[in-house]
């Protein structure tokens, strides 16, 4: 009985018949389970990589509406939201989060100069976006969805969309030798040295160039150019000099002489102080300005610190011409750089007078360009000219009072209206506090800040870690 035993156990253990089946069917199991997992996992990693995009997308298209307070609804429309730009087919329950899109006011973006200004008083907006996504094999674990959320932040400003040609136009009028006492100086060099700040700000070749290169010059014109120019600048200032004498504008070789606003405008004369140029910095993260660039001679910002370009006046005060010969060399420039973007700078305190002596050729009836009557108006035309056609025009009150613009009797208009009515909108309007104008999209205190700002408006809004304070 034992053999017997011993011989059916033996055998039953050599008998391996119908093992693999089991081994076979739990592995196949366990196969299906890591495949399930993984095409789930995979949907999962996707959907958020769609998700992140698009909210990435939102805080984007958010911060570079602001200041103005469509910030929110720009940066919903570019959400995943159903309805939105970015809407996704295989993600149709997008939520946004409650609270979201959020305004942000960052301590570290205003101390790098990007302000919390109004209407919206932010510089940053934050968006934050939930989607349910469905899983398939996860359910035999009871896991019938799983919620995704993306979270992205981004700044008004700080990274540079460029190339831009910037004209800068400038009162030399006599008015422009008081003092600021704010400043502590006259005012021509304080809005001079708000020039230098708006230089030290905007690109000169590509940052990734460790070296701008040589500088070729613009022949008569007294600008420098680098092979690889970013942003390029001009110089314009009124009354017109002669062209025989506006090298002494940015050559302090003595005073230029000023001439009349004529009409026709005769060859021999000028608004352009210095050309198109590039050659202002060395670099793009050079924090100096180059000394031997006649831009940077003409605004003051050499070892001397005096600039080269004065306000001798003599012929009073007439916006529109300039506006129009500065456009019209802005259009002329970008026919030759047509990536660039036209950007108009006119500062000023809005009082226009100049009398029919000053503007031969003139009608003195008509009040339309070019007239000596509604001569404020006439600039607001020229200004509103440029912004139609697709010049982004800033202007620059300084000095503006509620009173003057004598010319102008029918309608009237106030030099600060005129200021403000030159802007292409309110976010580029800015005033000075020695202006009686208000100024509520950009409000600031000193002709450096209002700078600072539009050297900030030439870039746009970047993505900056969620956590910066």
């Amino acid at each position: 009985m034992k053999r017997n035993s011993e011989s059916f156990v033996r055998r039953a253990r050599k008998d391996q018949r119908g093992q693999m089946l089991f081994i076979a069917a739990a592995s196949l199991v366990l196969l299906l389970g890591f495949a399930g997992l993984a095409i789930d996992g995979g949907r999962l990693y996707y959907s958020h990589a769609q998700l992140q995009a698009s909210t990435d997308a939102a805080a984007l298209a958010g911060a570079q509406s602001l200041p103005n307070t469509t910030a929110t609804a720009a940066a919903t429309a570019f959400s995943s939201v159903a309805g939105s730009n970015n809407a996704h087919s295989n993600l149709p329950n997008v939520t946004m989060v409650s609270g979201y899109p959020q305004l942000k006011c960052s301590s570290t973006l205003t101390g790098w100069g990007v302000l919390c200004v109004a209407p919206a008083n932010a510089n940053a907006v934050v968006v934050k976006q939930q989607v349910p996504v469905p899983t398939t094999f996860m359910r035999v674990f009871g896991i019938s969805s799983v919620t995704l959320t993306a979270t992205a932040t981004a700044a008004m400003r700080g990274s540079a969309r460029s190339p831009y040609n910037v004209a800068l136009v400038v009162d030399t009028s006599s008015s422009m030798t008081s003092s600021d006492s704010g400043c502590g100086n006259t005012r021509i060099r304080c809005a001079l040295n708000g020039v230098q700040v708006l230089l030290k700000g905007v690109s000169p070749c590509p940052a990734s160039a460790s070296s701008c290169g040589s500088v070729t010059m613009n022949g008569s014109g007294g600008g420098g150019n680098v092979a690889n120019a970013v942003d390029r600048v001009a110089l314009y200032a009124f009354p017109p000099v002669t062209t025989a004498t506006v090298a002494r504008d940015y050559n302090c070789s003595g005073s230029p002489a000023t001439a009349k606003y004529a009409t026709p405008f005769p060859s021999t004369s000028t608004y352009e102080i210095v050309n198109y140029s590039s050659d202002y910095r060395t670099s793009d993260t050079a924090v100096s300005l180059y000394a031997s660039s006649n831009l940077v001679t003409a605004v003051g910002a050499t070892s001397a610190s005096t600039p080269c370009l004065q306000a001798v006046g003599g012929q009073g005060t007439y916006y529109a011409q300039a506006i129009y010969q500065a456009q019209a060399n802005l259009v002329s420039q970008q026919s030759t750089h047509p990536n660039a973007q036209n950007v108009l700078i006119i500062l000023g305190d809005g009082d226009v007078s100049a009398t029919s002596t000053q503007m031969p050729g003139a009608s003195t009836t008509s009040g339309t360009y070019i007239s000596t009557k509604q001569e404020c108006h006439q600039a607001v035309t020229a200004a509103q000219a440029a912004t139609a056609a697709g010049t982004r025009v800033y202007s620059v009150a300084y000095g503006a009072q509620a009173s003057g613009c004598s010319t102008d009797t029918s309608p009237s208009i106030s030099p600060c209206a005129t200021m403000q009515q030159m802007a292409s909108n309110a976010s580029t309007f800015f005033k000075d506090t020695s202006s009686t104008c208000t100024a509520g999209a950009r409000p600031t205190s000193d002709l450096n800040t209002i700078f600072t700002q539009i050297a900030g408006d030439l870039t746009v809004s970047r993505l900056i870690p969620d956590n910066t304070p």
